[in-house]
């Protein structure tokens, strides 16, 4: 479960992260890695720029791009420390403040702590610092025992891609979902055909599973597919109009392609000849359901809307 959540975060925002097209990333290896753009001694500092070029992209300006909001202090062409311990250093208190801007916004990463975003090796340093060197006054708020987590290396690899993981699913929790729009949810249910349909509420408190603006995109869900099942497979070539159904998650709901085929018909009705008219309506078995979905992500290679989503 963890590895496809991994994936599926992962091709999100190596296409829609950024703020000029497509740019891989890898959970948490990349992440770690560009986090600043010049991290050399003065003489290699030239030949990294004049081999970097302007387009390298950090962490950093990923963040930028989805928030509009530059973290305090931080920018990502600032230069780190030459020293290993003093450039660790600055390593965990950009963490620290990414943490706590994340955090202000609505984020919920009670268990991530700044450590487990370092490199490996950093990580080690963070750890040696904190149980054997002295450190000075002032940065002592910096050092709690309270709150270190000795891992061994494997654990700690495990750890730090379950965190670099949910930081993605945190920013996009704040930064990406807000940005549906309920301003005509009033309209949705407008038509004579939606008008008897249970209603999702949109209400703060109706879920503890759903934030709002997850269930204002059900809610879209439902206006669609009620719209377009009689038109989309009045002329079906394997089953009967689909029944009436209510949908109310992201996961059983959408397993047999109709609910996503009803949304894209909504905006290429010229699909429902060439593709959505050879679907299932009623499929019972997984050949059926493999049917349909193929058509589907078809579908929308048709229209190119290539989101790496497999069938």
């Amino acid at each position: 479960f963890f590895q496809k959540t991994l994936t599926a975060v992962k091709n999100w925002f190596t296409l829609f992260g950024w703020s000029k097209g497509q740019n891989p990333i890898s959970i948490p290896y990349s992440l770690r890695r560009d986090v600043c753009k010049v991290q050399m001694t003065s003489s290699e500092e030239k030949v990294f720029k004049k081999n970097l070029g302007k387009d390298t992209k950090t962490f950093y300006d990923m963040l930028f791009h989805l928030s509009g909001q530059l973290l305090p202090g931080i920018t990502s062409s600032k230069s780190l420390s030459l020293d290993p311990v003093e450039r660790m250093l600055q390593l965990h208190w950009q963490y620290s403040t990414l943490l706590d801007f994340l955090k202000s916004r609505g984020a919920y990463l009670p268990h991530v702590m700044p450590e487990f975003l370092l490199e490996p090796d950093d990580y080690k340093k963070w750890i040696n610092v904190q149980t054997v060197q002295k450190v000075d006054v002032k940065n002592s708020d910096i050092f709690n025992d309270k709150h270190l987590f000795i891992l061994e290396d494997s654990v700690f690899e495990t750890m730090s891609k379950r965190a670099w993981t949910d930081v993605l699913l945190q920013i996009y929790k704040v930064f990406v979902l807000p940005r549906v729009s309920s301003l005509s949810i009033t309209d949705l249910f407008s038509l004579e055909s939606t008008q008897n349909m249970p209603r999702i509420e949109l209400e703060l408190l109706s879920s503890n599973i759903y934030s709002p603006y997850e269930r204002t995109i059900l809610t879209w869900l439902n206006k669609h597919y009620e719209k377009n099942r009689k038109t989309v497979w009045k002329d079906c070539q394997k089953g009967e109009i689909p029944p009436v159904r209510w949908i109310v998650n992201f996961d059983q709901d959408l397993l047999d392609g109709l609910v996503l085929a009803a949304q894209l018909a909504t905006y290429c009705p010229y699909l429902i000849a060439t593709h959505f008219v050879r679907m299932y309506t009623n499929p019972r078995t997984h050949e059926q359901f493999l049917h349909n979905c193929l058509i589907l992500v078809n579908a929308m290679h048709a229209v190119s809307l290539t989101i790496d989503i497999k069938v």
